[in-house]
């Protein structure tokens, strides 16, 4: 992707501190004397650990601080709907309001064990398709009129055709990656936005699904992280993970498991909206190695 932005404002131990002793004093009494560390520092938020089972989610630039306050509108629902598959979701325990300085919403979420599902080859992922599968069943439902709103996640791809022409015809110039390959990326792409549109109610959607965003534990998945894109509208959008984490094994595994959710013209959609995010992380290949090879990986998933 392109170059991390700069933070807008320094998150740092005392600071997270003070906000836990203000505001979440009842949930984690003991936040004072927890060890607290950075765990990860995002485009948009960084996640600081906060003893072996809590986190500390907090946005570090304006832009991204609509994020947590759709986490805290969202999440907890999402929660209760995936429940029921074992996969963790992590729903906010607090939700931080601004005080002390900082100017944004703010989290405490569970922590999960493992790692992100970017470092577990595709074949060792075939087993828990069916899991993400499941998940994404029981979250794919009738969302309320009043969801956030995301313009460009699980919107009609017509929306989006010329961004994807554009950035398919950049690669092709670069030679991003074979010839015929692309080629038969655009033509996927079309017949995606061809391909009848999503006309029952919007569903809800993280809106981020790519492997990044999922953390794996001794051979299965054990949360869906990362829902600041969270919105409703066309489950083909979520879908595209057939083709952007799992191999052609594990993708029949996960397509067989929605089979009787979803017709062909969906999977042709969530197929064309594998091609457009394989297309914007290989058009950002040399700033960052990982999604750059997801990138490739992805294209080549779906092309073949």
């Amino acid at each position: 992707m392109p170059d991390k932005p700069a933070a807008e404002i320094t998150i740092d131990d005392p600071l997270i501190r003070r906000l836990l002793a203000d505001q979440a004093a009842d949930v984690v009494p003991d936040a004072a004397t927890r060890p607290l560390s950075l765990a990860e520092s995002g485009w948009d938020c960084e996640m600081w650990r906060l003893g072996d089972d809590l986190a500390v989610r907090m946005p570090r630039r304006a832009v991204a601080a609509r994020l947590l306050v759709h986490e805290h509108e969202v999440l907890p629902t999402l929660a209760r709907l995936i429940a029921p598959s074992g996969i963790g979701v992590p729903a906010p325990l607090v939700q931080g309001l601004p005080s002390g300085g900082y100017p944004w919403r703010w989290s405490v979420v569970p922590w999960f064990d493992g790692t992100s599902a970017l470092s577990v080859p595709r074949a060792e992922r075939t087993p828990w398709a069916p899991e993400l599968a499941r998940a994404l069943r029981l979250m794919h439902v009738e969302a309320p009129a009043e969801h956030p709103v995301n313009p460009f996640r699980g919107v009609p791809l017509a929306d989006r055709d010329e961004a994807v022409e554009a950035r398919l015809a950049a690669l092709h110039e670069r030679r991003a990656a074979p010839d015929e390959r692309l080629r038969t990326a655009q033509e996927l792409w079309r017949a995606a936005v061809a391909a009848p549109a999503h006309s029952a109610p919007p569903v809800w959607i993280h809106g981020d699904m790519h492997p990044g965003n999922l953390v794996a534990h001794d051979g299965r998945l054990a949360a869906i992280i990362d829902f600041g894109d969270v919105t409703a509208g066309d489950p083909a959008y979520d879908l595209a993970i057939a083709w952007l984490a799992f191999d052609a094994a594990g993708r029949e595994r996960f397509i067989a498991m929605l089979a009787d959710r979803h017709d062909e013209a969906t999977w042709t959609r969530a197929r064309g909206w594998a091609v457009a995010v394989a297309a914007t992380l290989l058009q950002h290949s040399d700033d960052n190695p990982a999604y750059a090879a997801l990138g490739a990986e992805a294209l080549a998933e779906a092309t073949a």
